[in-house]
């Protein structure tokens, strides 16, 4: 059993949570309230934003060349191509670039981010990638669940987001944190890798609640 799986174990009832949310099966199924969507994608891009700051630190604390150019070529894909996409589908909710810059963090949002930049900023490279960890391979895991259930029907924009986060490319980025993850966790000192399961865990925390959020609409 490796690192990353004795995590994803701990973590358990929040992942089960998480993945059978009513906002998660309503992608699934087309029922999502299209109002509840246009929360989420625009808190998300709020997240973006700050998971670039996130990435950024993570190539300083990079502890080799290649580790160094995979986060600085994260970076420039989320900042050069993946903000860009999310700006277009969101147009396709008619939700301008204006109101996407003026979107305000939810308290929900505003925690997640606080506690993955204090990682960023305060943490080693292994707490960074832990922290990092549930929302990448969570999201692959939900996507695929997803397809395998067939589009949504009558809602093609959810369709949309379920291939994006279930395609190749994402599920190889996912891989990538995954085993270096594994690594790191292998020559971590024990404090370390305490460390590194109290991130996850909170950040496992955070993506349950991040659904929760966009389901209620928090009120910013």
């Amino acid at each position: 059993m490796s690192f990353s799986d004795d995590l994803t174990r701990a973590a358990a009832p929040d992942w089960s949570r998480g993945h059978s949310h009513p906002f998660v099966t309503g992608i699934g199924d087309g029922s999502l309230a299209v109002e509840k969507f246009k929360f989420y994608i625009r808190q998300d891009y709020v997240f973006l934003v700050e998971y670039a700051r996130i990435l950024a630190l993570a190539v300083a604390k990079g502890r080799d060349l290649p580790v160094m150019e995979k986060f600085a070529e994260l970076l420039h894909a989320t900042l050069g191509t993946e903000m860009a996409l999310h700006r277009s589908y969101c147009g396709e909710f008619a939700i301008s670039p204006e109101e996407l810059a003026e979107t305000r963090p939810a308290p929900t949002t505003y925690a997640y981010t606080r506690h993955l930049l204090e990682t960023a900023w305060s943490g080693s490279l292994g707490e960074i990638v832990a922290s990092l960890f549930p929302c990448a391979w969570g999201y692959w895991e939900i996507a695929r669940k997803l397809q395998a259930r067939g589009s949504p029907p009558g809602a093609p924009l959810y369709g949309r987001w379920i291939e994006m986060y279930a395609s190749k490319e994402y599920g190889e980025v996912a891989q990538w944190l995954k085993d270096l993850l594994d690594r790191l966790g292998a020559v971590a000192s024990p404090a370390e890798r305490e460390r590194m399961a109290e991130r996850f865990l909170a950040s496992s925390r955070f993506e349950r609640a991040f659904w929760e959020m966009a389901w209620t609409m928090e009120s910013p």
